[in-house]
């Protein structure tokens, strides 16, 4: 079943074309990986997931329901967390919960189980401090409890990692892996290094038009090429480029080559051998697969 179904969006601002017919869908229990740069449309589109926008032609669909501007319905099946999310800051965690649930309509019972659940999901379970003396990764991590708090099938968060510290950014994408079990999670995000580790659909958005929608599986199919990585602690003379590379396609990167390969094998076997002959031993050799900021720059160009 798709959580969610994006059907010909577009949606203009005066004579700014923002969104030119988004199609894609959103199986269960996935994380998509919601890329592009500033001002690719993708906050614009968010807006539009949860009825705050009004598209100019297209549908947008969570499980089965049509999104319809203004009326709020399908938000009960949505989690929504904002890049920089506010709350009452003289609350503690469990108090701002406990209100979120009362508005929600869940019971005294409901609110404790989830509450508590939920804020040993985030770490912050026990905590006993005011919400105003929280670090950014704290709310985000409580932003992530309130968004979980009416079971959504689909949570959206928007820009979660961007101005967290390493530590702060590893919690929060570690949390969004876990929650993956409970529902679908749309990730958005230009920090592309953040989308490998746990996303496993891409949705790739450039100037208002999706340049790449397809799995983590079908993007490193689509862009493997048949090259080989050779890596050098420094690099080589040209003596020592000719002995090795001698026949072979060859692009130089500094201290690293990148060897064209029809058969790998046969050119494994051959710069081997090379090595083992001139003395000279690579730091690294490896069946190059190029990152997802490789295959961003060469789509978006």
């Amino acid at each position: 079943m798709s959580v969610l179904e994006v059907k010909g969006i577009k949606k203009t601002f005066g004579t700014q074309e923002v969104l030119k017919g988004l199609d894609f869908s959103l199986p269960e229990q996935s994380v998509l990986g919601f890329i592009g740069q500033n001002g690719a449309g993708k906050t614009t589109f968010m807006k539009l997931i949860v009825g705050l926008l009004a598209s100019d032609e297209g549908t947008i669909s969570v499980c089965g329901e049509k999104v319809q501007y203004g009326n709020t319905k399908t938000n009960r099946l949505i989690g929504y967390l904002p890049d920089v999310p506010e709350f009452y800051g003289y609350m503690t965690a469990y108090g701002y919960l406990t209100l979120c649930g009362e508005v929600t309509g869940l019971t005294g019972i409901e609110i404790k189980e989830k509450a508590t659940e939920l804020l040993k999901l985030v770490g912050l379970e026990n905590n006993k401090k005011k919400i105003k003396t929280y670090s950014r990764g704290m709310k985000q991590r409580l932003g992530i409890a309130q968004a979980l708090l009416n079971e959504p099938k689909l949570l959206i968060c928007d820009e979660p990692t961007s101005a967290l510290d390493p530590l702060g950014r590893k919690e929060i994408l570690e949390i969004l892996h876990r929650v993956k079990k409970q529902t679908t999670v749309i990730f958005s995000t230009h920090i592309l290094s953040d989308v490998e580790k746990i996303c496993d659909h891409i949705v790739l958005l450039h100037e208002g038009t999706i340049k790449l929608s397809m799995t983590l599986a079908e993007m490193e199919a689509r862009f493997s090429f048949n090259q080989l990585l050779v890596e050098f602690n420094q690099s080589l003379s040209t003596a020592d480029y000719e002995s090795i590379f001698e026949g072979l396609r060859v692009t130089n990167k500094g201290e690293t080559y990148l060897v064209q390969h029809d058969e790998l094998t046969e050119i494994q076997t051959k710069l081997y051998t090379r090595f083992i002959n001139q003395g000279i031993f690579p730091k690294k050799i490896e069946v190059y697969q190029p990152s997802l900021e490789d295959i961003f720059t060469e789509v978006v160009q």
